[in-house]
C-alpha cells in the first residue's frame, strides 16, 4: 500500500523538534510525577505481567529521556530504550547511564525476532498519522515473545492537536502535532496485529485537553 504524504509520518520533522527541546523535556519531566496515579497502576500492571510470565526484559520503544524506563527498572524490569530523537537519547544515557538506550525507529526496530517479553508504546503513537498504526503494532509484535504483553499509552479523542505552543514557553519555535485515537480504534489495530486486549483504563481529562487512553494486549 503507497501511503500519501498526509498520511506518513514526517520522521524528518519529529526527530527535529524533539532533538530541538531534548533538554527543556528532560528538565521538566524527570520522572513519572506528570503522570496520574491511574497512569502509573497501568505501568504497574504492566511490570508485574512482564516480570511474572518472563525474564522481564521489555522494550521501552520511544523511550524519550528515559523517565519510564527507569520506572520499570525500580519494578523489576530489564528494559531496553528506543527512540527516534538521537538528542532525547543522549539526555537518557546522561540521566541514567546505568540503563541501555539505542536511536531507532518504531517502524523499523533494530532488535530480533522474540526478543522481549514486554513492549511499551508509552505515548509513542500520538505522533502517527492512522495509516501509520498497522506498521508500528507490526514491529512491536515481532519483536515480542508468544504470550508476551503489550502496554500503549494515548491522548483519546478524534482528530489532531498542534502542540507546537507548548514548547514556545521554553523559547522553542518547533512544528509538531498529535493525533487522538479512541479505544476501540486502537483495540482494532492490535487484533489485527495478533494481539489480544488484556484490558482498559479511560482517565477523564484532569490537567490536559483530552481523555488519557491505555490498553494491556497479550501476544498470543
Amino acid at each position: 500500500m503507497t501511503l500519501s504524504p498526509s498520511d506518513r509520518l514526517d520522521v524528518r520533522g519529529v526527530r527535529r523538534a524533539y532533538d530541538t527541546v531534548a533538554e527543556d523535556y528532560a528538565a521538566y519531566f524527570p520522572d513519572t510525577s506528570a503522570e496520574a496515579p491511574l497512569d502509573r497502576a497501568m505501568l504497574d500492571a504492566f511490570a508485574a505481567a512482564v516480570t511474572s510470565s518472563g525474564d522481564g526484559r521489555v522494550l521501552d520503544a520511544g523511550c524519550g529521556a528515559g523517565r519510564i524506563s527507569r520506572y520499570l527498572t525500580e519494578r523489576g524490569c530489564l528494559v531496553q530504550g528506543v527512540d527516534l530523537s538521537s538528542s532525547m537519547v543522549a539526555m537518557a544515557r546522561r540521566d541514567h547511564p546505568d540503563l541501555a538506550f539505542t536511536v531507532g525507529s518504531l517502524t523499523e526496530l533494530p532488535y530480533p525476532d522474540d526478543e522481549f517479553v514486554g513492549v511499551l508504546l508509552w505515548y509513542s503513537i500520538i505522533h502517527t498519522p492512522p495509516a501509520g498504526l498497522a506498521r508500528i503494532f507490526a514491529e512491536a509484535t515481532r519483536v515480542l515473545r508468544p504470550t508476551g504483553h503489550l502496554l500503549v499509552g494515548f491522548q483519546a479523542g478524534e482528530g489532531t492537536r498542534d502542540v507546537s505552543g507548548a514548547y514556545r514557553q521554553f523559547g522553542h519555535e518547533v512544528v509538531l502535532e498529535r493525533h487522538l485515537y479512541t479505544p476501540d480504534q486502537i483495540a482494532s489495530h492490535l487484533e489485527a496485529a495478533g494481539l489480544r486486549e488484556v484490558g482498559r483504563l479511560v482517565r477523564r481529562a484532569g490537567r490536559e485537553k483530552d481523555d488519557q487512553a491505555f490498553l494491556l494486549a497479550r501476544a498470543g
